[in-house]
C-alpha cells in the first residue's frame, strides 16, 4: 500500500509530513530522508491504531486528489510503500483456492509495484473493508 504524504518546511525548522488520507497523522524529519522514514513509522502507528480500535482503515488516494487542497500548495509530494503485512500483530498461514488467471494476474501486479501476493491480499482486503463499512 502506497500512501500519498505532503512534505513541507518553514525556515527554521524540520521537514514536516502529513498524510492527507489518515487525517490525524503526521511526522517530521530533519532532513528529507528522515522525514519519509519517520512518515513510514507514523503510517503503521496510526494504521495500527485504528485496527486496535476496530476502526476502518482508509485507502490512500492519488496525489491528484490531494493536489488542489489549498493547505498543501507548498509542499512536495511522495508516496510512501507501507507493509500492512507487519501490522496488527501475528501473521497466519492460510490456504485459499483462486483461479489461475487471477493469481498471475496479483503476482504480475504485486511484482510490478514491488511488493508481495500476501501484501496484496492484505490491502485489498483492507481496502474493500474500509470502502464497505
Amino acid at each position: 500500500m502506497r500512501y500519498p504524504i505532503v512534505i513541507h518546511k518553514d525556515a527554521d525548522s524540520d521537514y514536516g509530513v502529513t498524510v492527507p488520507d489518515l487525517p490525524g497523522c503526521f511526522s517530521a524529519g530533519e532532513t528529507v530522508d528522515e522525514a519519509l522514514s519517520q512518515a513510514v513509522e507514523a503510517i503503521e502507528c496510526h494504521i495500527e491504531g485504528l485496527l486496535l480500535d476496530g476502526e476502518p482503515i482508509p485507502p490512500p488516494t492519488s496525489i491528484e486528489a490531494h493536489h488542489r487542497n489549498p493547505d498543501y500548495t507548498d509542499g512536495v509530494w511522495a508516496l510512501v510503500p507501507v507493509d500492512v503485512t507487519r501490522l496488527s500483530g501475528k501473521t497466519k498461514r492460510v490456504n485459499v483456492t483462486i483461479p489461475e488467471r487471477l493469481l498471475a494476474m496479483m503476482d504480475d501486479f504485486a511484482s510490478r509495484r514491488g511488493e508481495t501476493r500476501s501484501g496484496l491480499i492484505a490491502q485489498a482486503t483492507l481496502s474493500y473493508i474500509s470502502s464497505h463499512s
